[in-house]
């Protein structure tokens, strides 16, 4: 019961904080900068340099559509937290008196970017989404599935970007660009965190002293993965050790000591979960990729 209640209370606060941030980021860099960083709040900042109309009510007015069509779809529990979300940011837009940060659009695109992404973040983190272009593009991918989501996300903010180029001028749409390239970065560091792993993939003769040496020295799991060389056709054990940024060094000097012949190949993980790493989420949004609504 207690961990349900500190879970609850973690979501609200991670949801009320990224809503906040990404509400923040337009009315201090973006709108004042002529910045349309892509996505449905992008298509308002566009309209209301057109128009004059306000930037998160058009935003709401946008959303909605695409709310109401991907209920059933989202879930309930999803849906709820994401439409919250959602009209918290629309509305602090508009309401909350943020002032303009900076002048200077490279700055703008800069810290602009840093701060949607990181309230992006935290609303997925959350369990919810703030809406935007990602429930478009699920829509036409189900109407025409040939096409995949990430293909139609990027024509849709390839699209806002080229438009800002129409309403704005050329350099306004690429500080949208690098808007949108840091939002991304910096929204993928706060859902994935920032301590990354790597991947140890062990072909040795002596798979028995190193994974003994690895356990006794590290402290990290080893699992045998077995194998049968094409060419010998002899079953083979391969070590596979996940380990972090810290312990690289470690496990490579591991490996040589005992046999400097071994084949060591290391790839990236994009994330790690579970016991010496970080826990898994407890909403089924955090592995989920947006743009600013």
């Amino acid at each position: 019961m207690r961990h349900q209640k500190r879970n609850g209370l973690l979501t609200i606060l991670y949801i009320a904080v990224g809503s906040f941030l990404t509400a923040a980021a337009f009315p201090m860099f973006f709108i004042p900068n002529d910045i349309a960083p892509g996505g449905i709040t992008g298509v308002s900042t566009l309209l209301h340099a057109l128009f004059g109309v306000p930037v998160g009510a058009m935003t709401a007015v946008l959303n909605v559509p695409l709310f109401v069509a991907s209920w059933k779809r989202m879930g309930r529990g999803f849906a709820v937290k994401s439409l919250i979300a959602m009209l918290a940011t629309s509305a602090l837009i508009d309401l909350f008196p943020f002032a303009p940060a900076t002048a200077d659009p490279i700055l703008a695109a800069i810290f602009g970017g840093i701060v949607v992404g990181a309230g992006i973040g935290l609303v997925l983190r959350g369990g919810a989404t703030t809406g935007g272009t990602d429930m478009a593009a699920a829509l036409i991918h189900e109407r025409f599935p040939v096409i995949t989501i990430g293909g139609i996300l990027l024509a849709l903010d390839c699209l806002v970007v080229a438009a800002s180029g129409l309403v704005f001028s050329i350099q306004s749409m690429m500080y949208a660009l690098i808007g949108i390239f840091i939002t991304t970065k910096v929204m993928d560091l706060v859902v994935e965190g920032f301590e990354s792993a790597k991947a140890f993939f062990v072909f040795s003769k002596y798979t028995g002293q190193i994974a003994e040496a690895i356990l006794t020295q590290i402290g990290r799991g080893v699992t045998f993965l077995h194998a049968k060389g094409a060419y010998s056709r002899e079953p083979r054990d391969v070590l596979l050790c996940v380990v972090t940024r810290l312990q690289i060094v470690q496990l490579k000097a591991i490996v040589k000591d005992i046999d400097p012949d071994a084949f060591v190949m290391v790839t990236d993980v994009r994330e790690a979960m579970g016991e010496g790493f970080t826990r898994a989420p407890s909403n089924p949004a955090a592995g989920m990729k947006t743009t600013a609504e």
